[in-house]
């Protein structure tokens, strides 16, 4: 057309490279030749190549198969997750005991602590090891650091005990101390009440003021006494008044525990699920 050629046509297919074939269900084949291999060869301006032969292939059937493998959830449920809250809650009861009780404190949070581990080293004992974090070692992980922070709870409860029993010892000296001084003093006024030298005596009268009843004291008087009727003290804060029931700071501390652990436990334990059921639903879409 217009004098351009539309393609040209080679005769021998072993002077162009040609990519290699593959059947993927060819049993097997055989080319067609009667006088000359049966293969048309073109090539156009633009580059394409065209290259038709003629192949018969006895084909057989083929079956895919997809496998899904999904975890039974209920034995990890009972074997390892209820039992590791369960010591966690069980190293909670520690914030209920007297902070003297530093034996049976010392030892709840000690069992706690090797169960945990003791839990965890049969879990991966029975897990193949893997490179990355699993979502089991974070719930163990978690587990055993609100265990451990148990036990620290109570080393700081009895930090802070034997500190209010140092303040109270500190408080009740103080007190004695300014009980005698008290009684000293009021022992010495009496004594000094008359004082003998000579022929001189000299009594100590109190020194009390009088007012006329039509002065200005009277009216002084007044105002100050309404302004403490009128005066009124501030308001506490709910936390305040209601850390003030516990006068010691070793039971604020117990009683804290009681509501900041559960707490952030139950906060872990809904980031956790959320994240891994929902993640577990898309990766199945």
């Amino acid at each position: 057309m217009n004098g351009q050629i539309r393609y040209l046509v080679l005769t021998d297919p072993e002077r162009i490279w040609k990519p290699d074939l593959f059947f993927s269900n060819e049993k097997e084949g055989h080319f067609h030749e009667i006088i000359m291999p049966n293969v048309l060869l073109r090539i156009y301006p633009n580059g394409n190549v065209l290259y038709s032969i003629r192949i018969s292939l006895g084909e057989y059937s083929c079956l895919k198969v997809d496998l899904q493998f999904k975890r039974e959830f209920s034995y990890y449920l009972i074997q390892i997750y209820i039992p590791c809250c369960m010591l966690v809650i069980v190293s909670w009861v520690s914030f209920w005991l007297d902070p003297n009780a530093i034996p049976a404190r010392v030892s709840l949070g000690v069992t706690t602590l090797l169960t945990m581990a003791t839990q965890i080293s049969g879990i991966n004992s029975s897990l193949p090891p893997v490179s990355y974090t699993k979502a089991i070692d974070v719930w163990t992980g978690v587990c055993l650091t609100f265990v451990f922070g148990a036990l620290l709870e109570f080393a700081l409860v009895n930090y802070a005990s034997r500190s209010d029993a140092h303040r109270a010892a500190l408080k009740q000296q103080q007190a004695s101390f300014l009980a005698q001084r008290k009684w000293d003093v009021e022992h010495s006024q009496v004594d000094s009440d008359h004082i003998e030298d000579g022929s001189a005596a000299f009594a100590m009268r109190p020194l009390v003021r009088h007012h006329t009843p039509g002065g200005t004291g009277n009216a002084h008087d007044e105002k100050l006494r309404a302004c403490e009727i009128h005066v009124s003290l501030p308001k506490k804060n709910w936390c305040k008044r209601w850390l003030s029931k516990f006068p010691t700071r070793s039971k604020r501390i117990d009683v804290i525990s009681r509501i900041f652990f559960p707490l952030m436990f139950a906060l872990f334990n809904l980031v956790y699920w959320t994240t891994y059921l929902f993640r577990e639903d898309m990766q199945d879409f």
